[in-house]
């Protein structure tokens, strides 16, 4: 599947990551509750994902979690 393969590549990881900073920025300047917290959470999680090379949604299109294997 096509998005899996952009999300594994380089520009995927580096959107994740930038995505997991802004989320996190926005919710920080927005800081009211358990939804910018779990905004900050998910923005966490987003930058993890990019910067350890791991796509979370592989495993549900029959591909391996590692975007090195994807990649290779």
């Amino acid at each position: 599947m096509q998005f899996i393969n952009f999300m594994a590549s380089q520009a995927g990881r580096s959107a994740r990551i930038v995505i997991g900073a802004l989320l996190i920025v926005v919710a920080m300047a927005a800081w009211h509750g358990l939804l910018e917290a779990a905004a900050v959470v998910l923005g966490g999680v987003l930058i993890a994902v990019g910067v350890f090379d791991i796509c979370l949604l592989a495993p549900l299109f029959g591909k391996p979690l590692s975007g090195r294997k994807i990649r290779g």
